[in-house]
This record gives structure tokens, C-alpha cells and sequence, in this order.
């Protein structure tokens, strides 16, 4: 593997020499460092290694990363420098006086949700963004040899730890301290190695909803679902259940709501269908139960987690995941 590191160092650097136009700046960054690129495919393949080799291959390959990334910066500024004539910049300009600080969408959709959810009696849990391959993937029924694991793009870290994938590891961490009957919620930032583009971010926010107890049923599900976001949306919003896979529970479903757009009729947003997908969730698996010292024999319960980006976007119309992280105050000031 250190020598597929080593090609991919040289075939990259080869090809950035040759790049005389932003564009195909872009399609070199996607080819090597996108969620299909060919250093992708090498920290996916970490997964299968000892924890020795990880250790050592994986630091290798974030090195790699971040000096790829360092690259493809010099080489845009390069770029978007020979573009500018000279005197472009007049700093002689007088500058507009900023407002008042806003919060970002996210912050402000994040907040109406930990009020929502606890004044339904769920408790606000929080748990660390360097996470333990144990709480991220096996404690959540998800072993080494599993292949879901395929379908998180991971960043790993040289000592085997990584950065959360997910929201639910904290569900472990909950039902180790407070064990059962548990109503909670877990909001935080999730990592993902991929490439952003207009729908997706290698950074991101997650809501994480656990509640257990001794006659939890899917219909629990269904109506705490419906209240949350026709809170949210202030107006009533019909949800639907469709199977799904999750290794965390069984049995899995997808849980679409009706398109706010165009009333359910179809429309471009939600594919014609009158639905917009938005949660993974399902009964939660025995096994995890047992991982959070857990009865499953007298206790069972519902999980769910969903994007707050994209829930955003769906409220505010907005078409790019990228406007959120770019620190423009003209954008904040929208809200």
C-alpha cells in the first residue's frame, strides 16, 4: 500500500504541472482527493489492516492528504493570481461598517430542535468528535468484517482512532451513564472524507434521537417525528416509513416527509414524488442494547438521526451545503 502512495503522489504532482485552468484544477481534486479518488480508496482500504499497519499507514496517507490539499490551494491561488491585472485591488476604498452579529441557520435550526425535543422530556447528551473505532463502529453492531463500514468514508488517525462518522456513538456513551428508561438527543458535527460540492461536505451536523423504555413501539417513533417538524416548519407535516437498512437496528427504516414545496403534488425538490427523504431510523438492535448494558429482554426503543444541513436548506431554499461554511457575513445576514 505505502507504494499505491507513493504512485499516487508522483501521477499527481505530474498532472498539477500541467494545469493552466481552474477547471481542471477541480477535476484533478475530485480524481484524487473526492469520495471515488484514488487516495479515498486508499484510507477505505485501512479498514482491513492490523491496527499496527493502520497506525502506520494511515498517518502516511493523511500526510499525503493534507500535502495534496496544500497543493491543490497554492496552485488555485496561482491560478486565480494570474487572472487579476494590476491595481485591481484599490485599498484606498472606504469600508462598510458591519451589523450585528447573527447566528448561522444551522446554530439557529439546532437550538428550535433542543427546545422541541425538551420540552417533550428528551435530555441533551454531548460526546467527543475524536471518537474509538469501539463507539463509532462495534458497540453500534457495526464488527470490523461488516460491510457497512464501506459506507462511511472515514478519516482515520495515525493511533486508530478517527473522527466520528456519526452521531449515534453517543448513544453508547448515554446508555453506559444513565442507563434505562432514557429519552435523548445528541446534535454535533460529524466528519466524513469526501469532497464538497453543492449537496455534500466532508463536515456536517447530525441530530441523534435515542428513547427506551419498557413499551416503546414504532408509533412512538412516528408521532414524536410528525410534532418535531411541524413545529419546525409551523404547520402540519405528514411523515411516511419505508424499510431501510441500518446495522443499528432492526427492524431499519426511512422516514420521508411531504414535500413543503409543492404540497405533496411533485415538483424538481422532491424528484415528482411529493416526498423528501429525511432520517434513517428503526427499532433499536438488541446487540446495542447490550453493548449500553441494556436489558433487551425488558426494554426496547426507537433511534433516528438526520442531516440539520439539509434540513436547512429545505427551510430556507437554499441549493448549496458550501454557503453554510464559508463565513460570509452577507449570507448570515439573510437570517
Amino acid at each position: 500500500m505505502q507504494d499505491r502512495l507513493n504512485k499516487i503522489k508522483i501521477d499527481f504532482s505530474k498532472e498539477l504541472d500541467s494545469i493552466s485552468e481552474p477547471d481542471n484544477l477541480r477535476d484533478l481534486e475530485v480524481k484524487y482527493l473526492g469520495r471515488k479518488g484514488e487516495l479515498t480508496k486508499v484510507l477505505r482500504g485501512l479498514s482491513e489492516l492490523s491496527l499496527e499497519e493502520k497506525k502506520t499507514l494511515g498517518k502516511a496517507a493523511n500526510l499525503l492528504k493534507t500535502e495534496l490539499e496544500e497543493a491543490v490551494l497554492n496552485k488555485r491561488t496561482e491560478l486565480e493570481g494570474s487572472t487579476m491585472g494590476e491595481g485591481s485591488l484599490d485599498v484606498t476604498l472606504p469600508v462598510e461598517a458591519f451589523g450585528g452579529a447573527k447566528l448561522n441557520p444551522i446554530t439557529s435550526i439546532i437550538y428550535e430542535i433542543e427546545d422541541i425535543m425538551t420540552s417533550m422530556g428528551f435530555y441533551v447528551a454531548e460526546g467527543p468528535e475524536l471518537e474509538s473505532e469501539y463507539y463509532n463502529f462495534e458497540a453500534l453492531n457495526i464488527p470490523q468484517t461488516h460491510p457497512a463500514r464501506d459506507m462511511q468514508d472515514t478519516f482515520w488517525l495515525a493511533d486508530g482512532n478517527l473522527l466520528r462518522t456519526h452521531t449515534s456513538s453517543v448513544q453508547i456513551r448515554t446508555m453506559l451513564k444513565f442507563g434505562a428508561p432514557l429519552k435523548m438527543i445528541c446534535p454535533g458535527k460529524v466528519f466524513r472524507y469526501e469532497a464538497m460540492d453543492a449537496s455534500h461536505s466532508h463536515t456536517f451536523y447530525q441530530v441523534e434521537g435515542l428513547m427506551l423504555g419498557e413499551d416503546i413501539n414504532i408509533a412512538h417513533m412516528k408521532a414524536i417525528m410528525r410534532e418535531l417538524l411541524s413545529r419546525l416548519f409551523a404547520r402540519e407535516v405528514e411523515v411516511r416509513l419505508r424499510p431501510g437498512y441500518f446495522p443499528f437496528v432492526e427492524p431499519g427504516m426511512e422516514l420521508d416527509f411531504a414535500c413543503l414545496l409543492c404540497e405533496g403534488k411533485g415538483c424538481r425538490v422532491c424528484k415528482q414524488t411529493g416526498w423528501v427523504e429525511f432520517m434513517g431510523c428503526g427499532m433499536v438492535h438488541p446487540n446495542v442494547l447490550k453493548a449500553g448494558k441494556i436489558d433487551p429482554g425488558k426494554y426496547q426503543g426507537f433511534a433516528f438521526g438526520f442531516g440539520v444541513d439539509r434540513l436547512a436548506m429545505m427551510r430556507y431554499g437554499i441549493t448549496d451545503i458550501r454557503l453554510f461554511y464559508e463565513g460570509d457575513i452577507r449570507f448570515i445576514e439573510q437570517f
